[in-house]
């Protein structure tokens, strides 16, 4: 048994070199387990520091996943970080392609900023449990109803607490080259805390990361951080508006962006360039 796992770890480098289709596969679940082990350790160094949920926490997991991307080979290239300069709440936008977003919001995550997940995440072992601790709020996608109730205790919470929501208004991860519709509980939200907004967008992952064709190689992912869109005297009866006005702002940037994205060809999971 122990000269087959020799054989494995043997031809481990070759295949890095010359299967893209390997490399996408040991990538992939490298960055899960990974993440699940940082998130055992972020478990009780959050517990001690803050002594259970506490959006604090958010901070000792931005830390330790900082780093994840050098591992993959990836790079952030951010323009207007300024813009996350604002005082008090706020509700950051941004578009979604796949897990590896994390990667991006760790990268500019403000302090007192936690995000809108799906509920589903709570049960995902350790990353779970640290996505818990780390004040994450967990919405039923299935039940608007739930949602709307999650979305309004949140505006109360954002207020009292002083804190800030990363939302991905998309609702589900989408790697069309263009954006989904967005969904209202993010305007929702920013319009009954009368908060700003603060959209993000990150450019397309397809020069890099291929899901369909098993690609994963290196790249550079631009994250474009836009100024602020007031909410201050908005209604509900506004939520469409901006909504739309939101949307045809980041699918613009989006494209100009990922049509000039830099990206690399090399196939090493763990490249610097």
């Amino acid at each position: 048994m122990d000269a087959f796992w020799v054989f494995l770890l043997l031809l481990v480098p070759p295949l890095l070199w010359t299967s893209s289709t390997f490399v996408f596969y040991f990538k992939k679940y490298f960055y899960v387990a990974y993440m699940m082990l940082l998130a055992a350790f972020a478990i009780p160094v959050s517990i001690l520091k803050s002594g259970g949920r506490d959006i604090e926490n958010m901070r000792v997991i931005r830390a330790l996943v900082r780093h994840v991307k050098y591992f993959l080979g990836l790079r952030f290239a951010v323009i207007g970080l300024e813009h996350l300069q604002t005082e008090g709440p706020y509700v950051i936008i941004s578009n979604h392609q796949s897990s590896l977003d994390v990667l991006g919001v760790m990268e500019v995550l403000p302090d007192r900023c936690s995000m809108v997940a799906k509920k589903e995440l709570v049960y995902a072992g350790t990353v779970g449990i640290v996505s818990w601790l780390g004040g994450i709020v967990f919405i039923n996608r299935k039940k608007t109803s739930d949602a709307k109730s999650v979305m309004a205790d949140a505006a109360k919470t954002m207020l009292d607490d002083q804190i800030r929501l990363w939302v991905f208004p998309e609702g589900t991860r989408n790697q069309s080259g263009d954006l989904l519709p967005f969904k209202k509980g993010a305007f929702h939200l920013a319009v009954q805390a009368q908060a700003p907004i603060i959209p993000i967008v990150f450019s397309s992952y397809s020069n890099f990361y291929l899901r369909k064709e098993k690609q994963f190689n290196s790249g550079t992912i631009t994250l474009k951080i836009l100024p602020k869109i007031e909410t201050k005297g908005m209604t509900s009866d506004d939520i469409a508006y901006l909504s739309d006005m939101s949307y045809d702002l980041m699918r613009s940037v989006f494209l100009d962006i990922s049509g000039s994205a830099p990206h690399s060809q090399s196939n090493s999971p763990l490249s610097h360039h």
